[in-house]
């Protein structure tokens, strides 16, 4: 198994938003805001080269919407999905396994591109689009409250190709690749715990978007149940300190990777890394 972090660009948020009830005197300690208030953030995807599977996690934010959408969330840096492909040594049609956490546009955005003549299609020709029925569900009848984050031109082109398969079960899809579903933030998120040279190694989607979101409280306002988000966060980040998982961060501007661990205020950042210490 080969892990290649890839960087598909940058965005801001407003602070708020990201951390929910948080005050920003305290989540401002980890992650800073500008003038207006926006923090930055990355959307860091993962491929897993398993010789004759190449899965890639999540996919970005793309760039197929208009420039009223863009102005929105503050693109900025020279990350690209194709460039960073490139860069690694792959091309789209190298993909077998396009894995999809959940359909929020700055997760499966990039899946999907805009031809000339106005159509939209897969980028990854080869590739199967996984999802589950349930998310499949919860984004293709959206709530009001969340339905800004699921744009139909991201999502419908998937099922139109004869390219999308949904995952039944939680458990192992492929070798050393396993998944568990999770719904505070949205209705079924796919986590990926991915198995390295006896190591886990979790993608941690939205689950946990950045180191500062390790303490419990700290829950975004985006989660439709936070709640629900909070004993999920509970859960996981006992036993990941327990095990000494790897976290594999996809909306953390500053860190890659993380380690956690127990203290007597619960658990708390232990280390940071790139994942090229795990994987050189």
């Amino acid at each position: 198994m080969k892990l290649i972090p890839i960087q598909t660009g940058l965005f801001r948020l407003d602070g708020g938003a990201m951390f929910g009830v948080v005050p920003k005197n305290l989540w401002s300690r980890t992650n800073p805001a500008d003038d207006n208030n926006l923090c930055p953030w990355a959307m860091r995807c993962l491929l897993v080269d398993l010789g004759d599977r190449k899965i890639l996690i999540d996919n970005g934010i793309g760039d197929k919407q208009s420039e009223r959408f863009f102005s929105h969330y503050y693109l900025h840096g020279n990350f690209s999905l194709l460039n960073s492909l490139k860069e690694n040594g792959y091309h789209p049609d190298d993909i077998t396994d396009m894995f999809l956490t959940h359909l929020h546009f700055d997760h499966c955005g990039g899946g999907i591109v805009k031809d000339a003549e106005g159509n939209y299609n897969t980028l990854f020709k080869n590739a199967t689009y996984w999802t589950n029925k349930e998310h499949w569900k919860w984004a293709t009848e959206p709530n009001a409250r969340e339905k800004a984050s699921f744009l139909k031109e991201n999502i419908l082109p998937m099922e139109e190709s004869g390219q999308l398969k949904f995952i039944e079960n939680e458990g192992e899809i492929f070798p050393g690749f396993s998944i568990r579903m999770y719904s505070g933030h949205t209705d079924a998120q796919m986590i990926p715990f991915l198995t390295y040279q006896n190591k886990t190694i979790v993608f941690m989607a939205d689950l946990l978007p950045s180191t500062g979101h390790i303490p419990l409280p700290y829950v975004m306002g985006y989660d439709t149940r936070p709640l629900i988000t909070l004993e999920e966060k509970r859960e996981f980040l006992d036993e990941a300190a327990e095990k000494k998982y790897i976290l594999f961060l996809e909306h953390d501007y500053y860190n890659e990777c993380c380690t956690v661990k127990q203290t007597e205020k619960g658990v708390r950042l232990d280390e940071t890394f790139p994942l090229s210490k795990i994987t050189s």
